[in-house]
């Protein structure tokens, strides 16, 4: 008895370091892709100031407002890296993710349910046997 109570606080440590680790590289993915967004925004909000520079004065040179047409999707575009890269746009995508897993779990069932230790020795089994009768 005291072999499996040793053994279930080793499993539950174990355990408890892999959700650790599986946290902190979701953090760590988070990080990098909040920290994309804001190398983006650079190089983005030049080509908008410079575009929009640009389509500015060819507009009044030529006496056309429609040139400066191209402005409006692109500041949609700023806008949304904006608010990516500083404003809240994690924070509301966070709230929406926890509220569809509780008002619509049914969406994010598997197709086929969840895997199996079975479902996965019958896949990987096929898999050997078919690689085996390609090589022949």
């Amino acid at each position: 008895t005291l072999f499996m109570l040793s053994y279930s606080l080793f499993v539950f440590l174990q355990l408890e370091r892999q959700l650790l680790m599986q946290n902190q590289m979701r953090e760590r993915q988070m990080a990098m892709q909040v920290a994309w967004s804001r190398e983006f925004l650079k190089y983005f909000g030049s080509f908008f100031g410079l575009a929009t520079l640009g389509l500015t004065i060819g507009a009044v040179r030529k006496r056309k407002a429609a040139l400066l047409a191209p402005v409006v999707p692109l500041s949609f575009v700023l806008a949304y890296q904006v608010d990516a890269a500083y404003g809240s746009l994690m924070h509301r995508m966070r709230e929406e993710a926890e509220s569809i897993m509780v008002s619509e779990s049914e969406r994010l069932a598997l197709p086929q349910g969840m895997p199996t230790f079975e479902s996965i020795e019958k896949s990987r089994r096929a898999k050997a046997h078919l690689t085996s009768l390609l090589e022949r």
